[in-house]
């Protein structure tokens, strides 16, 4: 059973969103998307400053049995990337929801938040 916390929000493609300090969001792959992929081994991110569109890919991320995409859960900047994935890329799976986080990201529209996931509809998701 995957860990699905009630305080996030999700996207249909198995990101996470962490709404924080001063609107800024952190962002990262569910406990059930790193279930799925196995092994990270590698992650790839984008640079502090660039700019995407809600769904817009911003990095990939590797396993030992597949490479998958990672799609923006809203539009905005990247504030922070998570340089310790350069190193320890299995943060992911050993705290996705923690350590683990991806990029934060200032968005340009609040409202896209309420357009993601809560907890109750990921889980039916995935079920």
């Amino acid at each position: 059973m995957a860990n699905i916390p009630t305080e996030l929000k999700y996207t249909e493609e198995h990101e996470y969103v962490r709404v924080g300090h001063a609107g800024i969001v952190a962002v990262g792959i569910t406990d059930y998307a790193q279930g799925e992929l196995g092994d990270v081994v590698y992650v790839e991110l984008p640079a502090v400053g660039a700019k995407f569109s809600k769904h817009d890919v911003f990095g990939t991320i590797e396993a030992v049995k597949a490479v998958s995409e990672l799609f923006s859960p809203v539009s905005g900047e990247v504030t922070e990337i998570n340089g310790r994935l350069d190193k320890e890329p299995a943060i992911v799976n050993t705290d996705p929801y923690g350590e683990g986080w991806m990029i934060r990201m200032r968005p340009a529209d609040n409202s896209e938040l309420d357009a993601l996931l809560d907890a109750d509809a990921y889980s039916k998701q995935i079920d």
